[in-house]
């Protein structure tokens, strides 16, 4: 049996298992089943503070990357300082790309303004290159994201483990729709994101993410409705990188 094979047996098994279980025991499943190799995501989104409060409560131990692009709403960063003070427990690691983005202006220019190829260019330099760099400095090839499959299209069809290269891919909350997240919000009290109130429906950077009008969809809140993903839950496309 192939390597590739081998890995996406597992992924299939492992996303069978993941499906019968409650978030909560997903995630104490995966913590005992892959100790150290795991390492969970965080965007400090709209809704990220369900996730980070389940790890929180659940499997603390597990390393919480952060990466901050530079570019995020001054509002984001206030809400970061936030919830981190409410979840004294969580292992929050915080990833920034290896240039500015004053350089980054400087050499490039205002990559979100220059279409498909200069938005490609943006993620990799701002999201896709310090995740692929926190996974190998942590030690981890098993990355638990907060994605859910009602967020967009191309999130739907998702299992809840997948292989994205080098790495095991595992959503502990994919299958929950914005009410079960309302709920399970308001049941515990967990601050909302602050631009929330203000129409966003999803939250990246500020250049890039737009409040929802009327008769739009989430997905048109995103890079001027071009796409969605930033490119972290695609193929980097980069062949020494991980994801």
């Amino acid at each position: 049996m192939t390597e590739l094979s081998t890995s996406i047996s597992e992924a299939d098994a492992l996303s069978a298992e993941l499906a019968a279980l409650k978030a909560g025991d997903r995630l104490k499943l995966l913590h005992e089943r892959f100790g150290s190799r795991l390492v969970a995501t965080t965007s400090f989104g709209i809704q990220a503070v369900v996730m980070l409060h389940l790890i929180h409560e659940n499997a603390p131990e597990i390393p919480v990357v952060f990466i901050d692009t530079g570019y995020l709403f001054p509002e984001t960063y206030q809400y970061i300082d936030e919830v981190t003070k409410r979840f004294p427990k969580l292992d929050l690691r915080v990833y920034q790309p290896t240039l500015t983005a004053a350089r980054m202006e400087a050499l490039y220019g205002k990559l979100w303004e220059q279409g498909k190829e200069g938005n490609d260019r943006y993620g990799i330099i701002t999201k896709v290159e310090p995740m692929d760099r926190a996974l190998k400095e942590i030690g981890g090839d098993v990355w638990i994201s907060g994605v859910r499959r009602s967020q967009s299209s191309s999130r739907a069809n998702r299992s809840f483990a997948e292989q994205q290269k080098k790495t095991l891919k595992v959503y502990p909350i994919l299958d929950w729709a914005d009410a079960q997240v309302n709920i399970y919000m308001n049941q515990h009290a967990l601050p909302p994101h602050p631009l929330a109130e203000q129409g966003y429906v999803t939250m990246g950077d500020w250049h890039s993410t737009s409040p929802v009008v009327e008769g739009q969809d989430a997905e048109s809140t995103r890079f001027n409705g071009e796409k969605y993903e930033c490119g972290l839950h695609l193929d980097s496309g980069v062949s020494d990188f991980q994801i």
